[in-house]
């Protein structure tokens, strides 16, 4: 069983930065991919960025050029960099990671984190 534990969430300003961090306890690392999705109350959870463990990248377009996925392996981290917050991006942050890529990208990944708060103020 692999643990997926986020943070870095917390209360930014429209405009402002933070950056989540999400660490797996796991031997192979390496060979999963990884993701994070986000939900807001009352609505679908959305893909926001993955990452391959070739590092390939991808994002909602809502986010592009905004946020930068990452990842360390040698820390066995995924990294979410978040600038030019806006209010819309408000919402429960979950990282999530699978040896299959696409099922990663449907939201069917093998292992989850207990979500982290974003909140981006009005």
């Amino acid at each position: 069983q692999v643990q997926l534990v986020e943070s870095g969430g917390g209360l930014a300003q429209i405009g402002g930065s933070l950056t989540l961090s999400c660490t797996a306890s796991t031997t192979y690392f390496n060979i999963l991919s990884m993701a994070w999705f986000r939900q807001a109350p009352g609505k679908e959870r959305e893909l926001v960025a993955r990452i391959s463990k070739s590092d390939v990248v991808s994002y909602v377009d809502s986010v592009k050029g905004r946020f930068t996925i990452s990842r360390d392996n040698t820390n066995n981290m995924a990294l979410l960099k978040m600038t030019n917050l806006k209010s819309e991006d408000t919402g429960v942050y979950y990282c999530c990671a699978d040896v299959s890529l696409a099922r990663v990208i449907e939201g069917t990944a093998k292992y989850w984190g207990q979500g982290t708060q974003v909140t981006v103020s009005s």
